[in-house]
């Protein structure tokens, strides 16, 4: 079985659940992408980093989510998704992926 960086995911979880909250108008659909994405990358984080690790890469990507709504009245929505997303799949790659190649 190929095994999914968890930094595609994480990149994927926000990316994805913009485009699904805004091209459905449903936000909680959104969020179910963005929840389901980030329950996966975190327990893939918990077993690769340990709970610190975890809690780290969880904070910015659920920081990037926060972080991105003030972002994108400054810089507009796609460039601020697309933004945090990277920072976070950077994040996620040096902390855990690269651990578990």
């Amino acid at each position: 079985m190929v095994k999914i960086p968890s930094a595609a995911v994480a990149a994927a979880g926000l990316v994805g659940g913009y485009a699904t909250a805004r091209f459905t108008r449903r936000r909680e659909l959104g969020g179910a992408v963005l929840a389901a994405a980030g329950a996966y990358c975190a327990r893939e984080w918990a077993r690769t980093s340990g709970p610190k690790g975890a809690a780290g890469l969880l904070a910015v990507y659920v920081g990037g989510f926060g972080g991105s709504h003030p972002l994108a009245k400054k810089i507009g929505p796609w460039p601020a998704v697309l933004g945090v997303s990277a920072l976070s799949a950077g994040a996620a790659y040096a902390v855990s992926d690269r651990k578990a190649a």
